[in-house]
């Protein structure tokens, strides 16, 4: 249970005054402000780690169209659409040791239109990519008084789409909050030793109804491999998303309102339309919007 990672035991994570190179790097760290627990897992590999902070040190410390309150904001934004409370929550003091102002934490509808205007290109970002249009980028770039300049509209999907992937680092590696976030409401707490069994996931009858979806989930992958022989031109790209979309649709994956209970407070604040997620498009059946393929 200590160390920044739920899946990575302290003892491999690294520490300051290891090698020379991390330790140059922590030290860049510090003396920008703080060694979150992102830069200690991350440390793993610590070229990986001195690419992402120069990336991040580009994005949000460096000149740019955008002020620093506003790219903090806009970061928030992103991770809420992934309920990430862990960036959520990094990026809301961030936000105010830069000097933003404390009223828009209150929630998005406390920020400036201009900042709102950006949450409808957020969400298709976050989770149907590729509904997308150049509609889309015309209406923000459209002259007048909370209009966006093409400059800083480029460093905002830029901050957008690197904190919908880092949230899934986040979530990926089991990062945990630091000491003055609060971790009861991040994740679940371990089963003490008077736990009773039925508890756990699959004890009790919970365990029989997940073995029933699971046998009725098993019987839906076996009819989709044979759809698949008979049809012509199925990747495997797309049998595995319909893969996925099977499992989502038997509830074996929980939402993320379950995972997170501090969701009410600290991030439906920062969402508009929060039932918005991924929805598969390559289904059977329906009328498919239409998508570009490379290859």
């Amino acid at each position: 249970a200590r160390g920044p990672s739920s899946f990575i035991p302290l003892g491999e994570i690294p520490q300051e005054g290891g090698e020379s190179s991390l330790h140059q790097l922590l030290g860049a760290f510090v003396s920008a402000g703080r060694v979150d627990h992102v830069a200690l897992v991350m440390g793993l590999h610590p070229q990986y780690l001195s690419s992402f902070w120069k990336t991040q040190y580009l994005l949000l410390r460096m000149d740019g169209p955008l002020p620093y309150h506003k790219r903090h904001y806009i970061a928030i934004m992103a991770a809420a659409r992934h309920r990430c409370s862990y960036l959520v929550g990094l990026h809301m003091r961030e936000f105010l040791q830069v000097g933003g102002n404390p009223a828009w934490l209150r929630g998005l509808h406390c920020a400036p239109q201009k900042l709102r205007n950006l949450n409808e290109i957020n969400k298709l970002l976050a989770h149907r990519p590729w509904l997308i249009t150049k509609e889309h980028i015309e209406a923000l770039l459209k002259p007048g008084e909370d209009s966006w300049s093409l400059a800083e509209l480029v460093q905002a999907l830029v901050l957008l789409t690197h904190y919908h992937s880092l949230a899934s680092f986040v979530f990926g590696c089991g990062i945990k909050p630091e000491e003055e976030q609060d971790v009861e409401s991040w994740a679940p707490s371990p089963h003490s030793d008077s736990s009773p069994a039925s508890d756990d996931t699959l004890g009790g009858s919970g365990g029989t109804d997940a073995m029933q979806e699971l046998e009725v989930l098993m019987e839906r992958m076996k009819l989709l491999q044979e759809n698949q022989l008979e049809e012509e031109g199925v990747t495997q790209e797309e049998m595995a998303t319909r893969f996925e979309l099977e499992k989502t649709e038997n509830l074996l994956v929980p939402s993320s309102d379950v995972l997170d209970p501090s969701l009410q407070s600290n991030i439906r604040c920062f969402l508009e339309d929060p039932e918005f997620g991924y929805k598969d498009f390559t289904r059977r059946g329906e009328q498919a919007p239409p998508t570009f393929r490379a290859q």
